[in-house]
């Protein structure tokens, strides 16, 4: 009895880690995979400078740098080259970050007003 629950307990979590590590691996056949020339060509046609190229859960992986010299990561499915994850930008290369002032006008719920400083009412 003493072995029994350990090893229920073990058979319980091995296809939950299973899952959580299989999340975002690429699955081509290596004979499907495009060139390292066809990374590097993709990443210059984007303005991108890479600066590490590795392979990681099947996928492609780079560090790369863009045209402003912003850093960030990016996991490439071998076979199509389409951006499987990305950190440091989302997934059509741009910068994280809010809006710039001006570019996106305040929802119209009355919160935000005619969009003048707040002034401070007392009574």
């Amino acid at each position: 009895m003493k072995i029994l629950f350990p090893i229920l307990a073990i058979a319980a979590l091995v296809p939950a880690g299973m899952v959580l590590a299989d999340d975002d691996d690429c699955r081509a056949p290596v004979g499907r995979w495009q060139p390292r020339e066809a990374v590097m060509a993709l990443a210059e046609t984007r303005g991108w400078t890479v600066t590490e190229f590795e392979i990681d859960d099947g996928c492609y992986e780079i560090e790369a740098s863009d045209r402003e010299g912003k850093r960030f990561e990016a996991k490439l499915d071998p076979a199509t080259l389409e951006i499987v994850e990305m950190e440091g930008r989302d997934r059509k290369g741009r910068a994280p970050g809010p809006a710039p002032a001006g570019t996106v006008a305040p929802p119209a719920n009355g919160l935000f007003g005619d969009g003048a400083p707040p002034a401070a009412v007392t009574k």
